[in-house]
């Protein structure tokens, strides 16, 4: 092999540390006959130790949901009975070998990863994947998250990909290596190894830099140039055959071919790879035989051996291209006579000219076939082409319409927007526009644009009338839900104008206790109508929830419930909602909900004084959101965490971030986020007018939930910084408020902000009972804020051997849980009623990763390897691997020590 030593390098790397028992993942990119596929040779030749696994992408394939990964795994599916039920159902699904209805693609990802490991821990293993611009969506999804998942697992995933074609977009997370040309040395020294004759140098450099050192290129002109050429004794063509122009080259030897040969060869680019049956049935229709193939083979166009198939996938790119549109007819309508009944319809499509309803109709058959497998990007090709076929204009824009919808499913939406533009002129009937509204509005929810949504929904409402009132709630709700996030940034309308219009056409019907209308019609009467009006409506769809066995997540579920816990100060429904909705996601593998789940989880461990086990939330939420493709945003999310831990540099970078989404998405709810964090943050440090001002832009607006969460700490602010009037105001919100919530988290904040507003004696009293109802639910950093209000309280009325007792129990909550701010504003109250606040010494001996800790806080609840690796999507042999890095670092033998040891760090004894 020449050069491409930087590239080898690489290569051994990931075969390296495959055969050390970790896993390694690269994509190689570059232009066509780079070189990508002989460096696949080359992995292979250098991985004879381990066992080779071989796929490559065909173009004829890339519409057939799951087909490559269907390939891939064929040799493995015989160890689908040990998989997890979920995930072998998952599979099952995705390849048709069931009526299972479809699974999360990230279950099917699972269990394709779950699969390979197994198969690997027998023998370690190297995929090597060609051409993957020309793999099915779903499957290249499915593995490019099999490889961002991959860590001990003896596995090693290699792809080889060309620049510019195919959804190269979904391995962009991966290690790519983007492969050149050779240098001029080691290009003149290929060019010189391939020509048989003499090679002139001036020739020579003509060549090399004309195909820019393509490997590909310069093989193909030794060959194909006459000697005169090369010898510099006859001019070189012009231009030189290059890129596309290679193809042409290709093109050009096939069709010198005699004409069996050439229908012979467009049927093989036509047929999938592994059909071959297929492949010499629909020949024999044609009235083909093998001995056509000959003249191919020799002029190198084939190769030989038992399966035919092209030298070279570009020679299969200028096969299919230079056919004729009748050429490419005839050999569709051979296919659609011999293929199996799930491909006819395509066959028939492709060999169809011009419009007809009958082939359209099938095809439409045909797309919930490919649904029903969970093949959305397959079910998507097969409606527009069956939209392409259909001759009446409403019918052809509804399938573009639908096809659109399978688009948005599967994640693709630049094709989304490209169906609707097709749909938009035909669409006649209210119910198509408002279908295709509503798929623009859920564009631009995707893609966290919400500023024009509302508005753009109430439209769609409009022009439904009231023809159904069940669409009707469906586009309101969604509104509303947009609404909410949009905050103050939404434009044509506002929050409660999208929030009366719900809150009117809401009508009680007979639902299912986890349906989340309810709710959200809760939501919307709160924003509309006030406090008074919402909170029992709110109370009463949260006890209804929480009498569902099993929540399930929809329209960004998690996040409308944990701001309808909030208005009410309901921690502990809080906490159990979110974690069925976390459960119920981890089951279905639905990733992208699991995380926003998740995010809202970790602010109920923040409120608790779990800031570890928040800090987890957060690890693992991140993680998710890489795993379905989203790019990181920063640590913005962490705000909270960030704030009340007293990390400034890292919260206000955090708040720079939310407010810059603010600004350029259109989410003012982030406005919110950022200034209940700063708050917190300035009220630890004693800063109180600037706690003040970080609060009142929230006050004004008076958003859901955090309206009220930042009231207690609008009335201590107010009353620090000299402001008793803006404390005033806070206060006559919190004594409207509170008592409506009726939960001891409200209660408890409305007895603190009473004895702070109270001048006297009484303040005592109203200290204790906020302390006493605090004590009665999960908001530990709530508590150890009262008892340092009551500590620094007492110490004003030079009571301190009493004030010591709460600024220390105040102290050392703050400061065992690592709330920097608030824990050093304890500490000096404590050292002024004369006594000594000893800081923390955190033992850093265990130094567990986010990742062990994670592990091992799961491993000490009682779940298994498999278990753990089934919920963190991951593979048992990555959490052994976590598990004895934390068995080292903690000094423990048993799964039993973890809890205790866990504790000890905990607690920094």
């Amino acid at each position: 092999m020449v050069g491409r030593h930087a590239e080898r390098e690489a290569i051994g790397r990931l075969l390296e540390s495959v055969r050390d028992g970790f896993s390694g993942v690269l994509v190689l990119n570059g232009d066509a006959g780079v070189g990508k596929s002989r460096l696949l040779e080359y992995a292979a030749e250098s991985a004879q130790d381990l066992t080779v696994v071989r796929l490559v992408g065909v173009e004829a394939e890339t519409r057939l949901g799951y087909g490559a990964l269907h390939r891939l795994l064929r040799p493995h599916l015989g160890r689908l009975s040990a998989l997890p039920q979920r995930q072998r159902d998952a599979l099952n699904a995705a390849f048709g070998l069931t009526d299972a209805s479809p699974s999360d693609r990230h279950l099917v990802g699972l269990a394709a990863l779950t699969l390979l490991s197994a198969a690997a821990t027998a023998a370690p293993m190297l995929c090597l994947v060609d051409d993957v611009q020309w793999l099915d969506r779903e499957s290249a999804e499915t593995l490019a998250f099999v490889g961002r998942r991959l860590y001990a697992d003896c596995l090693g995933l290699l792809f080889a990909g060309r620049d510019g074609t195919g959804d190269h977009d979904v391995f962009d997370a991966l290690p790519i290596l983007r492969l050149e040309g050779l240098a001029d040395v080691e290009a003149r020294a290929l060019l010189t190894d391939g020509v048989t004759g003499h090679l002139d140098q001036v020739v020579a450099e003509r060549l090399v830099a004309g195909t820019g050192g393509n490997p590909l290129a310069l093989l193909e002109l030794a060959v194909n140039l006459g000697a005169e050429q090369l010898a510099g004794v006859t001019p070189l063509p012009e231009p030189l055959p290059l890129n596309r122009q290679l193809e042409e080259h290709f093109r050009q030897a096939a069709a010198l071919l005699p004409a069996d040969t050439q229908t012979l060869l467009l049927l093989i680019a036509t047929t999938p790879t592994d059909n071959q049956a297929t492949l010499w049935r629909a020949a024999g229709a044609l009235g083909l035989s093998i001995r056509s193939a000959t003249p191919a083979v020799a002029a190198g166009i084939l190769n030989r051996g038992t399966t035919v198939e092209f030298r070279h996938p570009l020679i299969r790119s200028a096969v299919h291209s230079a056919a004729s549109a009748e050429e490419r007819r005839r050999v569709q309508a051979a296919l659609a006579a011999t293929s199996a009944p799930e491909r006819r319809a395509w066959h028939l499509a492709e060999a169809t000219d011009g419009p007809d309803d009958s082939v359209a109709a099938k095809l439409e058959a045909a797309s919930e076939l490919a649904q029903a497998r969970g093949g959305y990007s397959e079910q998507a090709l097969v409606l527009t082409r069956a939209a392409e076929l259909t001759a009446q204009p409403g019918k052809r824009a509804e399938r573009y319409l639908d096809a659109a919808a399978a688009h948005l499913t599967s994640g693709n939406l630049p094709e989304v927007q490209t169906l609707l533009d097709l749909a938009t002129p035909d669409l006649t009937s209210p119910v198509a526009r408002v279908h295709a509204t509503r798929l623009r509005a859920s564009v631009e929810m995707f893609c966290a644009r919400p500023r024009e949504v509302p508005a753009m929904l109430l439209d769609a409402v409009a022009d439904l009338g009231s023809t159904d009132p069940v669409a009707s709630w469906d586009l309101l709700r969604e509104a509303t839900y947009a609404a909410i996030i949009g905050g103050r940034m939404i434009t044509g309308t506002t929050t409660r104008e999208v929030a009366k219009a719900a809150a009117d056409a809401w009508c009680e019907t007979a639902l299912p206790a986890w349906s989340p209308d309810p709710l959200m019609a809760a939501l919307a009467r709160s924003v509309a109508y006030g406090y008074a009006a919402g909170a029992p409506a709110l109370a009463a769809a949260l006890a209804r929830l929480r009498t569902a066995d099993d929540l399930q997540e929809q329209d960004a579920f998690s996040v409308m419930v944990s701001l309808a816990c909030d208005e009410l100060w309901d921690i502990e429904a809080k906490r159990e909602m979110l974690g069925k909705l976390v459960t119920a996601d981890r089951g279905r593998g639905a990733l992208y909900g699991l995380s926003v789940a998740l995010l809202s989880l970790a602010t109920v461990e923040i409120w608790d004084g779990r800031f570890a086990a928040a800090e987890s939330c957060y690890i693992e939420a991140d993680d998710y959101m890489a795993a379905t493709g989203f790019r990181a945003s920063g640590d913005f999310h962490k705000a909270l965490l960030y704030a009340w831990t007293g990390r400034e540099a890292e919260l206000r970078a955090a708040v720079a971030t939310m407010n810059a989404i603010a600004d350029n998405l259109g989410i003012g709810s982030t406005y919110r986020w950022s200034g209940q964090a700063v708050s917190i943050f300035e009220l630890g440090r004693g800063r109180y007018r600037e706690a003040l001002d970080a609060l009142l832009a929230v006050f004004d607006h008076d958003p859901l939930a955090l309206g009220d969460m930042n009231l207690a700490g609008m009335v201590e602010a107010g009353l620090r910084a000299g402001d008793r009037k803006t404390a005033a105001m806070a206060m006559a919100r919190m004594e409207e408020r509170a008592p409506l919530a009726g939960t001891p988290w409200a209660l408890g904040l409305l007895a603190r902000c009473r004895a702070l507003m109270t001048d006297d004696d009484g303040a005592e009293q109203l200290y204790q009972e906020s302390i006493a109802q605090l004590e009665k639910v999960p908001v530990a950093v709530e508590l150890a804020w009262s008892r340092l209000l009551f500590g620094e309280w007492l110490r004003r009325r030079r009571r301190r051997a009493d004030a010591r007792v709460q600024l220390r129990a105040a102290y050392e909550s703050f400061e065992s849980w690592g709330a920097a701010p608030f824990a050093e504003r304890a500490r000096v109250e404590l050292l002024a009623t004369g006594e000594t606040a000893r800081k923390r010494m955190v033992d850093a001996q265990f130094d567990l990763t986010p990742q062990e800790r994670h592990v091992a806080i799961l491993a000490a609840s009682g779940l298994t390897n498999a278990e753990i690796a089934t919920q963190l999507f991951v593979t048992t042999s990555t959490i052994e691997f976590h598990l004895s890095r934390v068995f080292r670092k903690l000094g423990i033998t048993s799964r039993k020590q973890i809890g205790r040891k866990l504790s000890e760090t905990d607690s920094g004894d």
